[in-house]
C-alpha cells in the first residue's frame, strides 16, 4: 500500500480529466500533470537528504502536490499550521529535521536558516524549470511506513505528532470510497486546512473518486458561496462554523433557497452541529444531500457518518427522539467499531454518557516517540465523550476532560447546551465548569443572541431549569457577541472557561 497507489490509478484511467484548481489564481492541474509533478519533485526530495516533506502554506496546487511527491520519495508528509508564530514553526520543525520545507515567500529566509532544513518557495516548488529530473525509482509499497505526521493542536500542552501510515489512509480510502465514482462534471470545493486531516482525506477520496478539486485558500461566505456558483460545485465538506457562517449570509441576502442547484451534496463535521443551524441549511439547500461526519487525525478521518435519508428522516420525524439523531453523528462506517465506555474502561448502557472508544483498520493511536496508546485489543480512546443510542446512533458530547464536577455530581456540558440552543433568541452558547468555593465547580455560560434579539439571562436560567434538574442551571450566564473557535471550527473552551472565571472573581 502507497497513498501515490491513488494517485497513478486515477492518472491511469482519466488522464486529462481536470485534478486540482487553485481557487484564488486560476491555476490547475489535470491527473497526468499532477502526477508526472510529483515525479519530479520526488526526485527533488531524494536528492536533497531530506527526510521528511514539510508545507507550510495555505492551500494551494502545492498541497496535492507535495503529499504524493512525499509519498513517491519514501518521506512523510508534514503539513504545519501556517497561523502559528515563527517561534511556533521553528520549533516543529527541529522535531521534524532534516525536513524539505514548502513555503510561502515571506518566511523563507528565517525558516530557512533552521538547522538542516532545505527551504523552497511555494512558487519553485510548482515551477517545473526548477525540477528537469523525472526519478526513476519507484515508491515503496511497505504498509508500515510512514505517511503523514500531523501535529496536534496542541491546546493542553506540547502538539503530539500523530503518526499515520500508508495503511491507515489506504484502508480508509477504499473503505469509503468508489474508485472512479465522479463524473467529469463532479466538481469538489475544499476549504479546510491543508494541516487538518480533512483536508488530507479531502485530497485523497477526491483524487480516488476521480473528482475535480477547487480549493479556496481562505475561507469566507462569501467567497464560499462565489466559488460554488461559479464553478457549479456538485461537492463540498465544511465545519459547523463555516457552515452557519454560510446560513447567515444566505440569510443576509434575503435568499431563500442558496441557488446552487448543482450542489448535490454537503458534508460537514468536526465540531457539533447546532440543530437551528442544520435545519436551516435543509430548507436554504433543497435538493442537497446532507451528510455529517466524525472523525479523528488519529482515525486517519472519518468513522461514523450521518448520511443523507438518516437526515431527511430525522428532519421529518414527530417523535423527540427521532428528531434529535438530526444532531448526531450516524453509525460507524463499514469495518469500524465504536464502545462507550465509563472511567473503569467498561461498556455503558444505551444512552448513558460515556469516553468513545474506536477499533479499525484505518486507526492509528500511534504518536512519534510516544508509541501507540491503543490497548491490546486494537482499541483507542478518543478523548471524546459521547452516548450511543439502541440503534447504534453516536451523539457527542465534547471531550471526555471537560466534565463538569459539581458537589461530586458529574455534568454534560453538552446535554446543557442543547437545551438551551432550543431556546429561540440563542444562536450559539459554550458551556463551562468555573471555580466554586461551595461547589468546587459550578457551571457557568456564554450565549450569543441571534441576529435581531436580546438575551435576558435571568428567563434563560429559568428556561433551563424547567426543562433540566436545577444543579444543571448556569449560576453564570454571559452574553457575548461570539464564541471563540480556531480555525479548524472547534470551540476554545479553555478561553470561554478562562474569561467566565476571571468574571466571577
Amino acid at each position: 500500500m502507497n497513498v501515490m497507489m491513488l494517485l497513478e490509478m486515477a492518472s491511469a484511467a482519466f488522464p486529462e480529466r481536470p485534478a486540482f484548481t487553485d481557487g484564488s489564481t486560476g491555476a490547475s492541474f489535470t491527473y497526468q500533470q499532477l502526477f508526472d509533478a510529483a515525479r519530479q519533485r520526488a526526485d527533488s526530495i531524494r536528492n536533497s537528504g531530506a527526510e521528511r516533506l514539510v508545507k507550510l502554506d495555505v492551500s494551494n496546487l502545492g498541497t496535492p502536490l507535495s503529499l504524493f511527491a512525499s509519498a513517491w520519495a519514501g518521506v512523510p508528509y508534514v503539513p504545519l499550521n501556517y497561523r502559528l508564530t515563527d517561534g511556533e514553526i521553528q520549533a516543529l520543525l527541529a522535531r521534524v529535521t532534516p525536513a524539505y520545507l514548502v513555503t510561502e515567500d515571506s518566511r523563507l529566509s528565517a525558516l530557512g536558516a533552521v538547522a538542516d532544513v532545505q527551504a523552497v518557495s511555494t512558487g519553485s516548488f510548482l515551477d517545473d524549470a526548477q525540477h528537469t529530473n523525472a526519478t526513476a525509482e519507484p515508491w515503496a509499497m511497505d504498509p508500515e511506513e510512514i505517511a503523514v505526521l500531523l501535529f496536534t493542536s496542541g491546546t493542553t500542552g506540547e502538539p503530539k505528532a500523530a503518526v499515520l501510515r500508508h495503511k491507515h489512509l489506504v484502508s480508509y480510502i477504499l473503505g469509503s470510497v468508489e474508485f472512479a465514482g465522479a463524473t467529469e462534471e463532479d466538481v469538489a470545493l475544499v476549504c479546510v486546512p491543508p494541516y487538518h486531516i480533512a483536508g488530507i482525506a479531502a485530497i485523497m477520496s477526491s483524487v480516488y473518486s476521480g473528482r475535480h478539486v477547487v480549493q479556496l485558500p481562505n475561507f469566507s461566505a462569501e467567497a464560499w458561496i462565489d466559488l460554488a456558483r461559479k464553478h457549479k460545485v456538485s461537492t463540498a465538506f465544511v465545519v459547523p462554523t463555516m457552515l452557519a457562517r454560510i446560513v447567515e449570509s444566505l440569510e443576509a441576502e434575503g435568499a431563500e433557497d442558496a441557488g446552487l442547484p448543482h450542489l448535490a451534496s454537503l458534508s460537514y463535521g468536526g465540531g457539533k452541529m447546532p440543530l437551528s443551524v442544520i435545519e436551516k441549511a435543509m430548507t436554504l439547500f433543497p435538493n442537497t444531500d446532507f451528510s455529517n461526519a466524525y472523525g479523528l487525525t488519529e482515525t486517519s478521518s472519518t468513522i461514523c457518518v450521518l448520511g443523507p435519508e438518516e437526515h431527511r428522516t430525522a428532519a421529518a420525524a414527530t417523535s423527540e427522539q427521532e428528531r434529535r439523531r438530526l444532531v448526531s453523528v450516524g453509525q460507524p462506517l463499514p469495518g469500524v467499531e465504536i464502545e462507550i465506555r465509563d472511567e473503569d474502561g467498561q461498556q455503558v448502557p444505551a444512552g448513558e454518557r460515556g469516553e468513545i472508544y474506536v477499533r479499525g483498520e484505518q486507526v492509528s493511536g500511534e504518536y512519534e516517540g510516544r508509541g501507540s496508546v491503543t490497548d491490546s485489543e486494537g482499541w483507542f480512546p478518543t478523548r471524546d465523550a459521547g452516548s450511543m443510542d439502541a440503534d447504534g446512533y453516536l451523539f457527542l458530547e465534547g471531550r471526555a476532560d471537560d466534565v463538569i464536577v459539581r458537589g461530586g455530581e458529574n455534568l454534560s456540558p453538552g446535554e446543557i447546551e442543547d437545551v438551551m440552543l432550543t431556546h429561540p433568541a440563542v444562536v450559539d452558547v459554550a458551556v463551562v465548569g468555573v471555580p466554586s468555593e461551595q461547589w468546587g465547580e459550578a457551571v457557568a455560560a456564554a450565549v450569543v443572541a441571534k441576529a435581531g434579539t436580546t438575551i435576558d439571562t435571568a428567563e434563560l436560567q429559568d428556561y433551563v431549569k424547567e426543562r433540566l434538574r436545577s444543579s444543571r442551571v448556569p449560576e453564570l450566564v454571559q452574553v457575548w457577541s461570539e464564541l471563540p473557535y480556531n480555525e479548524t471550527g472547534k470551540l476554545l473552551r479553555r478561553v470561554v472557561r478562562t474569561d467566565l472565571a476571571a468574571a466571577q472573581s
